[in-house]
């Protein structure tokens, strides 16, 4: 797998009192001359990422879509909600969240959707994200609180193996806008007994969406 010369994606470390909680650098799971998708593991305390996750669940306002899948009108096997981030950022945790996100992946994100898997049962599809609802080149971030669950991430054209990371609470993944065009992502169901987990995704919405 190449190693980006120049990535788009720098990581910086973030100060606390205590010194920096993370390693600083980034694992790369796929390449791209975009800066490809990359994971960096969780990057603040056991105490802090909890009292995020239970804000998050409090605060936001959950919905229960129902989609058309298999000739049926089926519930969505998760809860979410989205928002304008600077709508999202007058809850103390999304502001947590946001200067996660900007230590690797400083963007000027505009939106940020949640998901809630509320047990193993809890899923999302294969798949990538909406082209049309994203800002061409700008990347899409994602916040894990929570308990962990596995992201797999495929190659459309079934040349390589899947990747499978597991996306552990208070990590951060960056996923560059041109993976969308390459590789499926998705939070498969699993048997594990498994507790809630709630994600964050930062996206630049094109003007007008």
């Amino acid at each position: 797998m190449q190693t980006l010369a120049a990535p788009l994606f720098p990581a910086r470390p973030a100060q606390s009192a205590q010194g920096s909680l993370f390693d600083p650098q980034p694992l790369t799971l796929i390449s791209d001359v975009e800066g490809g998708v990359r994971y960096w593991p969780p990057r603040m305390t056991e105490a802090q990422q909890q009292r995020c996750f239970a804000q998050l669940l409090q605060a936001l306002p959950w919905q229960q879509e129902r989609r058309q899948m298999y000739e049926r009108m089926l519930d969505v096997p998760r809860l979410q909600a989205s928002l304008p981030l600077a709508e999202a950022c007058a809850i103390p945790a999304v502001r947590v969240a946001y200067q996660l996100v900007q230590e690797v992946a400083p963007y000027a994100f505009s939106h940020v959707g949640f998901n809630l898997y509320r047990d193993g049962q809890d899923s999302v599809a294969m798949h990538n994200d909406r082209l049309h609802r994203l800002a061409p080149g700008q990347p899409i971030a994602l916040v894990s609180f929570g308990h962990a669950r596995e992201m797999v991430l495929r190659a459309k054209n079934g040349g390589h193996r899947p990747v499978r990371v597991l996306l552990e609470p208070g990590s951060v993944l960056a996923m560059s806008h041109a993976s969308q065009f390459t590789h499926e992502h998705g939070i498969p169901k699993t048997r594990d007994s498994v507790g809630a987990r709630i994600s964050c995704a930062f996206r630049v919405r094109p003007p007008g969406l």
